[in-house]
């Protein structure tokens, strides 16, 4: 890099520099140059990583996407027909339960009068009950990319034998439809290589002085003089004075290597779990939000698990059926491509909700109860002190 020298004596205020002259009189100080100039290359470049067979795609930081899985070394099990789909029905929730669950929800509520909900009187309760068809699909996908850290006598293995393949590299899984990630460094791929952004030296020029290792003196702007010809205190006159990042040295410790000169690079494999999700919620009239339904869960109807799952058949609600084929196609063949699909599961639930009408103040209002928690909605609450109004 050609650094500058440095001066021991305390009248050296960092390096000397050609860019720099003391002040005489009231004359200013040169600027060093622009810290552009200095920096050196922030991404490593492409020469810099071995050639690896099985892995010529990767490049470092990613961007390569997602590796295919290969395609398997035996029959993939054929999937099996679920269970048989038993009937059921949930009655309609109590008065008392309804009312229960209305009380709790207005005290929830900080600016809610407890009255409608103590003192109204209930006049109709209706039951819309509706299913929930919901598909995962758990998938392991993989990845990988060229990494670097300093180099501080790892161990260095590449070339002695060929590294495995990124399918071939054992992971642990964790269970079933629980998202989870690993990173393993890839056997057989780490070198060292002279770091590309300081070029060995293990220092860089201070990109707040540029390397001159000091700075235009900021009280008297690098004319050494403060007022008329009182010469300034704070630089001695000299216009410039020590740049406090770099302690007037002029280069810092390069952060890519940390000052050691040399790199470790290797293949990093990034192993990701991941289980996808949709559903399918039967539309029903009773004017209840289907957002609201996210939140609660229902009666468990049917639960079917395996490596790939047949589509539903023979449902009662043919919307949930035709709901089930679309996603279980849609599934396999999206996460196929780019993942290995290790289990999937599909199940039905019967979520219980019920349309309340209450009378309250001779008016008439409604709210909902739903799901196995009994949560309730009630977007008009009668009650309400001016705190709630947007």
């Amino acid at each position: 890099f050609g650094f500058p020298v440095i001066f021991s004596t305390s009248e050296c205020y960092g390096a000397t520099s050609s860019g720099y002259a003391p002040a005489a009189g009231a004359m200013p100080a040169m600027y060093a140059p622009p810290t552009s100039e200095i920096q050196g290359p922030s991404a490593p470049p492409a020469s810099m990583f071995d050639s690896v067979p099985g892995y010529e795609g990767t490049v470092a930081g990613g961007g390569g996407g997602f590796l295919p899985p290969p395609m398997p070394s035996f029959p993939v099990p054929q999937p099996e027909p679920g269970p048989s789909q038993p009937h059921w029905n949930i009655p309609s929730i109590s008065e008392d339960t309804a009312r229960e669950a209305f009380v709790l929800f207005a005290s929830n509520k900080c600016c809610y009068s407890s009255g409608p909900a103590k003192d109204g009187v209930i006049t109709g309760m209706e039951a819309f009950n509706t299913y929930r068809y919901r598909l995962e699909t758990f998938t392991e996908s993989r990845s990988t990319e060229w990494s670097q850290e300093p180099y501080r006598g790892q161990s260095v293995d590449a070339f002695s034998q060929p590294p495995p393949g990124p399918w071939d590299i054992p992971a642990k899984t964790p269970g079933f439809f629980q998202d989870g990630k690993q990173s393993i460094r890839v056997p057989y791929t780490s070198s060292v290589k002279t770091c590309h952004v300081c070029l060995g030296m293990g220092k860089r020029p201070c990109s707040e002085c540029a390397g001159a290792g000091n700075k235009v003196c900021w009280v008297c702007n690098g004319s050494g003089y403060r007022l008329s010809d009182d010469r300034c205190s704070h630089c001695n006159g000299r216009g410039r004075e020590n740049c406090s990042h770099c302690h007037g040295q002029g280069s810092k410790q390069c952060s890519t290597c940390h000052g050691k000169q040399q790199l470790l690079t290797y293949i990093n494999l990034t192993v990701k779990w991941t289980n996808n999700q949709d559903s399918y919620v039967v539309e029903q009239q009773s004017g209840l939000q289907v957002d609201n339904l996210s939140k609660v869960s229902g009666k468990e109807l049917f639960r079917d698990s395996q490596y790939l799952v047949y589509p539903v058949m023979g449902f009662p609600d043919p919307s949930v059926v035709r709901a089930a084929e679309r996603l279980v196609n849609e599934h396999q063949g999206k996460y196929s491509r780019t993942s290995r699909i290790l289990q999937q599961r599909q199940t039905i639930e019967l979520i219980p909700i019920t349309k309340v009408t209450y009378s309250w103040k001779g008016n008439s209002h409604i709210y909902f109860v739903y799901g196995n928690e009994f949560k309730v909605s009630a977007d008009n609450y009668p009650a309400t002190c001016c705190c709630t109004i947007m």
